[in-house]
Protein backbone atom coordinates (compact mmCIF):
# COMPACT_ATOMS: atom_id res chain seq x y z
CA UNK A 1 0.00 0.00 0.00
CA UNK A 2 1.70 3.84 -1.34
CA UNK A 3 1.04 5.67 1.95
CA UNK A 4 1.09 10.27 2.27
CA UNK A 5 4.41 9.98 3.71
CA UNK A 6 5.99 7.80 0.86
CA UNK A 7 5.06 10.58 -1.43
CA UNK A 8 6.27 13.69 0.29
CA UNK A 9 9.44 11.53 0.51
CA UNK A 10 9.46 10.79 -2.68
CA UNK A 11 8.83 14.36 -4.63
CA UNK A 12 8.26 16.62 -1.94
CA UNK A 13 11.94 17.77 -1.57
CA UNK A 14 11.22 18.73 -5.64
CA UNK A 15 8.24 20.39 -4.26
CA UNK A 16 9.56 22.44 -1.36
CA UNK A 17 12.28 23.81 -3.90
CA UNK A 18 10.09 24.78 -6.68
CA UNK A 19 7.53 26.90 -4.48
CA UNK A 20 10.21 28.11 -1.49
CA UNK A 21 9.11 31.42 0.32
CA UNK A 22 5.50 30.47 -1.11
CA UNK A 23 5.07 27.91 1.04
CA UNK A 24 3.30 28.80 4.62
CA UNK A 25 5.87 27.36 7.33
CA UNK A 26 2.66 25.04 8.70
CA UNK A 27 2.88 23.37 5.02
CA UNK A 28 6.16 22.43 5.30
CA UNK A 29 5.69 21.50 9.57
CA UNK A 30 2.92 19.16 8.23
CA UNK A 31 5.18 17.58 5.33
CA UNK A 32 8.03 16.97 7.43
CA UNK A 33 6.00 15.41 10.23
CA UNK A 34 4.06 13.05 8.07
CA UNK A 35 7.47 11.81 6.38
CA UNK A 36 8.89 11.25 9.81
CA UNK A 37 5.86 9.96 11.51
CA UNK A 38 6.61 6.14 13.19
CA UNK A 39 10.48 6.29 11.98
CA UNK A 40 13.67 6.46 13.79
CA UNK A 41 13.18 10.33 13.80
CA UNK A 42 10.52 10.68 16.48
CA UNK A 43 12.25 7.86 19.10
CA UNK A 44 10.60 4.80 20.61
CA UNK A 45 10.50 1.27 21.80
CA UNK A 46 12.17 -1.47 21.51
CA UNK A 47 10.62 -5.06 22.74
CA UNK A 48 11.68 -8.46 23.13
CA UNK A 49 10.25 -11.78 23.31
CA UNK A 50 11.47 -14.08 25.64
CA UNK A 51 10.06 -17.11 24.45
CA UNK A 52 11.51 -17.17 20.66
CA UNK A 53 13.85 -13.89 20.50
CA UNK A 54 11.53 -12.18 18.51
CA UNK A 55 12.64 -8.12 18.46
CA UNK A 56 9.85 -5.68 17.34
CA UNK A 57 10.67 -1.96 17.00
CA UNK A 58 8.00 0.45 17.92
CA UNK A 59 8.65 4.07 16.48
CA UNK A 60 6.66 7.43 18.03
CA UNK A 61 3.65 9.03 16.18
CA UNK A 62 4.31 12.35 14.81
CA UNK A 63 0.74 13.63 16.49
CA UNK A 64 0.21 16.11 13.67
CA UNK A 65 -3.55 16.73 13.40
CA UNK A 66 -3.53 16.22 9.40
CA UNK A 67 -1.68 12.98 9.51
CA UNK A 68 -3.61 9.56 8.56
CA UNK A 69 -1.47 7.94 10.54
CA UNK A 70 -2.26 9.45 13.61
CA UNK A 71 -5.67 10.12 13.48
CA UNK A 72 -7.17 6.23 13.28
CA UNK A 73 -8.67 5.80 16.89
CA UNK A 74 -9.12 9.15 17.76
CA UNK A 75 -12.88 9.46 17.01
CA UNK A 76 -13.52 6.57 19.45
CA UNK A 77 -11.32 8.57 22.23
CA UNK A 78 -13.58 11.87 21.48
CA UNK A 79 -16.68 9.77 21.85
CA UNK A 80 -15.90 8.76 25.11
CA UNK A 81 -15.43 12.60 26.11
CA UNK A 82 -19.01 13.83 25.01
CA UNK A 83 -21.32 12.25 27.15
CA UNK A 84 -22.71 15.59 28.57
CA UNK A 85 -23.53 16.62 24.95
CA UNK A 86 -26.43 13.19 25.10
CA UNK A 87 -30.24 14.82 24.68
CA UNK A 88 -32.90 11.97 24.93
CA UNK A 89 -34.16 13.73 21.31
CA UNK A 90 -33.71 13.41 17.60
CA UNK A 91 -30.20 15.37 16.44
CA UNK A 92 -29.82 17.53 12.88
CA UNK A 93 -27.01 17.49 10.88
CA UNK A 94 -26.78 21.37 9.86
CA UNK A 95 -24.41 22.27 7.23
CA UNK A 96 -22.81 25.93 5.31
CA UNK A 97 -20.83 26.36 2.12
CA UNK A 98 -18.78 29.13 0.97
CA UNK A 99 -19.95 29.69 -2.85
CA UNK A 100 -17.22 29.07 -5.15
CA UNK A 101 -16.96 32.71 -6.18
CA UNK A 102 -15.47 33.05 -2.36
CA UNK A 103 -13.27 30.41 -2.26
CA UNK A 104 -9.94 32.09 -3.42
CA UNK A 105 -10.28 34.80 -1.47
CA UNK A 106 -11.23 32.07 1.56
CA UNK A 107 -7.84 30.13 0.93
CA UNK A 108 -5.92 32.97 0.98
CA UNK A 109 -6.72 34.69 4.58
CA UNK A 110 -7.77 31.06 5.96
CA UNK A 111 -8.02 32.16 9.74
CA UNK A 112 -9.97 35.14 9.19
CA UNK A 113 -12.10 33.85 7.37
CA UNK A 114 -12.57 30.08 8.74
CA UNK A 115 -13.30 32.15 11.65
CA UNK A 116 -16.10 34.57 10.28
CA UNK A 117 -17.24 31.19 8.33
CA UNK A 118 -18.25 30.27 12.16
CA UNK A 119 -19.50 33.12 13.47
CA UNK A 120 -21.91 33.81 10.98
CA UNK A 121 -23.42 30.92 10.68
CA UNK A 122 -23.84 30.01 14.03
CA UNK A 123 -25.00 33.23 14.85
CA UNK A 124 -27.57 32.98 12.04
CA UNK A 125 -28.65 29.43 12.96
CA UNK A 126 -29.43 30.11 16.71
CA UNK A 127 -31.47 33.90 15.66
CA UNK A 128 -33.86 31.69 13.26
CA UNK A 129 -34.00 28.90 16.12
CA UNK A 130 -34.94 31.75 18.92
CA UNK A 131 -38.27 32.42 16.42
CA UNK A 132 -41.13 31.32 18.05
CA UNK A 133 -42.73 29.47 14.73
CA UNK A 134 -39.92 26.92 15.01
CA UNK A 135 -37.68 26.34 17.83
CA UNK A 136 -38.58 29.71 20.05
CA UNK A 137 -35.69 29.30 22.92
CA UNK A 138 -32.08 28.38 22.89
CA UNK A 139 -30.60 25.48 20.72
CA UNK A 140 -26.86 23.60 21.61
CA UNK A 141 -24.56 23.47 18.09
CA UNK A 142 -21.36 21.75 17.85
CA UNK A 143 -19.67 22.57 14.56
CA UNK A 144 -16.35 21.32 12.52
CA UNK A 145 -14.70 22.70 9.36
CA UNK A 146 -14.34 20.89 6.52
CA UNK A 147 -12.18 22.14 3.26
CA UNK A 148 -12.20 19.15 0.77
CA UNK A 149 -14.00 17.75 -1.97
CA UNK A 150 -13.61 13.41 -2.25
CA UNK A 151 -11.37 14.60 -5.01
CA UNK A 152 -9.55 16.82 -2.59
CA UNK A 153 -10.28 20.01 -4.81
CA UNK A 154 -11.16 23.15 -1.88
CA UNK A 155 -14.47 23.29 -0.83
CA UNK A 156 -15.20 25.12 2.63
CA UNK A 157 -17.68 24.32 4.64
CA UNK A 158 -18.76 23.82 8.51
CA UNK A 159 -20.92 21.21 10.14
CA UNK A 160 -23.05 21.17 12.70
CA UNK A 161 -24.73 18.98 15.20
CA UNK A 162 -27.82 20.01 17.03
CA UNK A 163 -30.39 18.49 19.34
CA UNK A 164 -34.08 18.82 17.73
CA UNK A 165 -35.74 21.31 20.67
CA UNK A 166 -34.17 24.18 22.56
CA UNK A 167 -34.81 25.34 26.24
CA UNK A 168 -36.82 28.53 26.80
CA UNK A 169 -35.44 31.65 28.16
CA UNK A 170 -36.00 31.59 31.62
CA UNK A 171 -34.81 27.99 31.77
CA UNK A 172 -37.99 26.39 32.74
CA UNK A 173 -39.73 24.60 29.52
CA UNK A 174 -38.05 21.76 26.89
CA UNK A 175 -39.42 23.01 23.45
CA UNK A 176 -39.14 19.92 21.05
CA UNK A 177 -39.03 20.69 17.45
CA UNK A 178 -41.66 19.35 15.23
CA UNK A 179 -40.66 15.57 13.52
CA UNK A 180 -37.98 16.26 10.76
CA UNK A 181 -37.50 19.79 10.92
CA UNK A 182 -35.25 22.18 12.40
CA UNK A 183 -35.34 25.83 10.92
CA UNK A 184 -36.29 26.56 7.45
CA UNK A 185 -33.43 25.88 5.05
CA UNK A 186 -34.19 28.94 2.70
CA UNK A 187 -34.19 31.63 5.38
CA UNK A 188 -31.22 30.54 7.19
CA UNK A 189 -29.41 30.98 3.75
CA UNK A 190 -30.05 34.29 3.35
CA UNK A 191 -29.44 35.30 7.08
CA UNK A 192 -26.44 33.12 6.75
CA UNK A 193 -25.32 35.06 3.70
CA UNK A 194 -26.35 38.62 5.41
CA UNK A 195 -23.95 37.74 8.56
CA UNK A 196 -20.91 36.77 6.31
CA UNK A 197 -21.40 40.37 4.27
CA UNK A 198 -21.80 42.22 7.65
CA UNK A 199 -18.82 40.95 8.93
CA UNK A 200 -16.87 41.26 5.86
CA UNK A 201 -17.37 44.70 5.71
CA UNK A 202 -15.42 45.09 8.58
CA UNK A 203 -12.06 44.20 6.61
CA UNK A 204 -10.49 45.48 3.42
CA UNK A 205 -11.42 41.94 1.83
CA UNK A 206 -15.42 43.31 1.18
CA UNK A 207 -14.60 45.80 -1.79
CA UNK A 208 -12.69 42.68 -3.53
CA UNK A 209 -16.16 40.33 -3.93
CA UNK A 210 -18.27 40.71 -7.28
CA UNK A 211 -21.42 41.96 -6.47
CA UNK A 212 -23.46 38.80 -7.28
CA UNK A 213 -22.04 36.94 -4.66
CA UNK A 214 -24.43 38.92 -2.66
CA UNK A 215 -27.60 38.33 -4.24
CA UNK A 216 -26.79 34.24 -5.25
CA UNK A 217 -28.34 31.32 -3.48
CA UNK A 218 -25.68 30.03 -0.52
CA UNK A 219 -25.94 26.29 0.27
CA UNK A 220 -26.97 24.96 3.15
CA UNK A 221 -28.34 21.68 3.98
CA UNK A 222 -30.59 20.21 7.26
CA UNK A 223 -31.28 17.11 7.91
CA UNK A 224 -32.00 14.54 10.86
CA UNK A 225 -29.00 11.89 12.10
CA UNK A 226 -30.68 10.47 14.52
CA UNK A 227 -30.52 10.17 18.34
CA UNK A 228 -27.77 10.51 20.74
CA UNK A 229 -24.96 8.64 20.56
CA UNK A 230 -26.14 7.52 17.19
CA UNK A 231 -25.53 11.19 16.41
CA UNK A 232 -22.73 11.45 17.97
CA UNK A 233 -20.80 8.81 16.20
CA UNK A 234 -22.42 10.18 12.37
CA UNK A 235 -19.90 13.44 13.37
CA UNK A 236 -16.91 12.12 14.83
CA UNK A 237 -15.32 10.62 11.64
CA UNK A 238 -16.14 14.16 9.96
CA UNK A 239 -14.17 16.04 13.06
CA UNK A 240 -10.80 13.25 12.86
CA UNK A 241 -10.96 12.62 9.22
CA UNK A 242 -7.83 13.66 7.22
CA UNK A 243 -8.18 14.95 3.62
CA UNK A 244 -7.48 11.52 2.17
CA UNK A 245 -6.50 8.56 4.11
CA UNK A 246 -3.67 6.32 2.83
CA UNK A 247 -6.31 3.21 2.25
CA UNK A 248 -7.51 5.47 -0.55
CA UNK A 249 -4.47 6.15 -2.23
CA UNK A 250 -3.39 3.56 -4.60
CA UNK A 251 -0.41 3.78 -7.11
CA UNK A 252 2.40 5.71 -7.05
CA UNK A 253 3.99 5.40 -10.51
CA UNK A 254 5.84 7.32 -12.63
CA UNK A 255 5.52 10.41 -11.00
CA UNK A 256 1.94 9.99 -10.93
CA UNK A 257 -0.46 9.21 -8.10
CA UNK A 258 -3.56 7.53 -8.37
CA UNK A 259 -6.51 7.51 -5.42
CA UNK A 260 -9.99 6.10 -5.57
CA UNK A 261 -13.24 8.24 -4.06
CA UNK A 262 -17.13 7.72 -4.10
CA UNK A 263 -19.04 9.40 -6.39
CA UNK A 264 -21.40 11.50 -4.10
CA UNK A 265 -24.13 11.71 -7.20
CA UNK A 266 -23.95 7.36 -7.72
CA UNK A 267 -21.56 6.35 -4.87
CA UNK A 268 -19.84 4.19 -7.29
CA UNK A 269 -15.80 4.22 -6.61
CA UNK A 270 -14.14 6.51 -9.00
CA UNK A 271 -10.48 7.01 -9.86
CA UNK A 272 -8.58 10.22 -9.84
CA UNK A 273 -4.96 10.47 -11.36
CA UNK A 274 -2.77 13.21 -10.91
CA UNK A 275 0.85 14.29 -10.84
CA UNK A 276 2.75 14.31 -7.82
CA UNK A 277 2.88 17.99 -7.28
CA UNK A 278 -0.89 18.33 -7.65
CA UNK A 279 -1.40 16.08 -5.19
CA UNK A 280 0.82 17.63 -3.04
CA UNK A 281 -0.51 20.85 -3.63
CA UNK A 282 -4.11 19.34 -3.16
CA UNK A 283 -3.59 18.33 0.24
CA UNK A 284 -1.48 20.93 1.37
CA UNK A 285 -4.32 23.40 0.81
CA UNK A 286 -6.43 21.26 3.68
CA UNK A 287 -3.74 21.84 6.18
CA UNK A 288 -5.13 24.37 8.90
CA UNK A 289 -3.91 27.80 10.25
CA UNK A 290 -1.48 27.47 13.33
CA UNK A 291 -3.48 26.95 16.37
CA UNK A 292 -6.63 27.24 14.42
CA UNK A 293 -9.70 25.63 16.31
CA UNK A 294 -11.88 23.08 14.19
CA UNK A 295 -14.44 22.52 16.80
CA UNK A 296 -16.66 24.68 18.23
CA UNK A 297 -18.90 24.60 20.55
CA UNK A 298 -22.29 27.40 20.42
CA UNK A 299 -25.88 27.67 22.36
CA UNK A 300 -26.03 26.04 25.64
CA UNK A 301 -23.23 23.47 24.65
CA UNK A 302 -20.57 26.32 25.06
CA UNK A 303 -18.65 26.12 28.31
CA UNK A 304 -19.87 29.10 29.28
CA UNK A 305 -23.78 27.69 29.24
CA UNK A 306 -23.29 24.55 30.45
CA UNK A 307 -25.63 25.02 33.62
CA UNK A 308 -28.05 25.67 31.11
CA UNK A 309 -27.30 22.34 29.52
CA UNK A 310 -27.42 20.61 32.76
CA UNK A 311 -30.80 22.27 33.35
CA UNK A 312 -31.94 20.42 29.49
CA UNK A 313 -31.05 17.36 31.08
CA UNK A 314 -32.72 17.52 33.79
CA UNK A 315 -35.75 18.53 32.21
CA UNK A 316 -35.57 15.98 29.23
CA UNK A 317 -34.12 12.63 31.68
CA UNK A 318 -30.72 12.07 31.87
CA UNK A 319 -29.71 8.52 30.18
CA UNK A 320 -26.06 9.30 29.12
CA UNK A 321 -23.85 10.35 32.36
CA UNK A 322 -22.92 6.69 33.08
CA UNK A 323 -22.41 5.12 29.98
CA UNK A 324 -19.91 5.37 27.51
CA UNK A 325 -19.55 5.31 23.76
CA UNK A 326 -19.36 1.68 23.59
CA UNK A 327 -22.66 1.26 25.95
CA UNK A 328 -20.25 0.12 28.39
CA UNK A 329 -20.39 1.99 32.49
CA UNK A 330 -18.21 4.81 31.38
CA UNK A 331 -16.32 3.86 35.21
CA UNK A 332 -15.56 0.52 33.93
CA UNK A 333 -11.98 1.20 31.92
CA UNK A 334 -10.98 -1.62 29.92
CA UNK A 335 -7.22 -3.13 30.89
CA UNK A 336 -4.74 -1.87 28.53
CA UNK A 337 -4.09 -4.55 25.82
CA UNK A 338 -0.51 -6.21 26.08
CA UNK A 339 1.84 -5.90 22.93
CA UNK A 340 2.22 -9.54 21.69
CA UNK A 341 4.87 -11.14 19.60
CA UNK A 342 3.65 -11.08 15.86
CA UNK A 343 5.33 -14.90 15.61
CA UNK A 344 4.54 -16.86 18.81
CA UNK A 345 2.18 -14.99 20.52
CA UNK A 346 3.61 -14.63 23.84
CA UNK A 347 3.74 -11.10 25.67
CA UNK A 348 6.54 -8.92 24.58
CA UNK A 349 9.03 -6.83 27.17
CA UNK A 350 10.13 -3.60 27.10
CA UNK A 351 14.18 -3.87 25.98
CA UNK A 352 14.98 -0.46 24.85
CA UNK A 353 13.97 3.37 24.89
CA UNK A 354 14.94 4.95 21.47
CA UNK A 355 15.26 8.87 21.92
CA UNK A 356 14.25 11.11 19.22
CA UNK A 357 16.77 12.15 16.67
CA UNK A 358 17.40 15.83 16.49
CA UNK A 359 14.42 17.42 14.61
CA UNK A 360 15.47 20.02 12.19
CA UNK A 361 12.73 22.74 11.55
CA UNK A 362 11.57 22.34 8.20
Amino acid sequence: MVELAEIFRRHGAKYREKYAERMPFTHRQAMQAIEQCRTEAFGGHVYNCQDCDETLYSYHSCKNRHCPKCQNGTAEEWLGKQKDLLLPTPYFMVTFTIPAGLRWMVRSHQKLLYNLLFRASAAATQQLARDSRFVGGQIGMVGVLHTWTRELNYHPHVHYLVPGGGLSQDGQSWLPVKKDFLVPVKPLSILFRAKFRDGLKKTDLFALVPNETWTQDWVVHCQPVGNGMAALKYLAPYIFRVAISNNRILKLEDGQVTFRYTASDTGKTRYCTVIAEEFIRRFLQHVLPKGFIKVRYYGFFSSGNRHRLRQARKLLGDYSSTWSSDGHQANASPPDPALRCPRCGQVMQLAQTLKPQYWRPP
